[in-house]
């Protein structure tokens, strides 16, 4: 399993990303430490917003790259639950390979 994954960062910022282990990543990006993302070194991690999982990483990877092309607003809308993925990628991405979990 691929999981995509938004983090909130202490400036309000939001970071996307992509793991096959969301609990280590997610402790990396806390701790900063040496396999730590380099925007979260510099805009520290508040908490895990939301994420979805998905079955291969090509997947994952199509969804982090659209997600990273959305607008402040739309991800934050994501994250809320406002709009679902399918509202923004349904005809870009097979929007049903991904599940949200959180």
């Amino acid at each position: 399993m691929y999981y995509i994954y938004l983090i909130r960062c202490q400036d309000n910022s939001i970071y996307t990303g992509i793991t096959n282990n969301l609990e280590r990543r997610l402790q990396e990006h806390l701790r900063k430490d040496e396999k730590c993302a380099k925007y979260t070194k510099s805009h520290p991690v508040l908490k895990l917003e939301t994420a979805w999982q998905t079955e291969n990483k090509q997947l994952a990877a199509k969804l982090e790259y659209a997600i990273k092309t959305l607008k402040k607003q739309q991800k934050e809308d994501l994250i809320t639950g406002k709009i679902e993925l399918k509202d923004v990628f349904n005809e870009r991405l097979e929007t049903d390979k991904y599940k949200k979990i959180k």
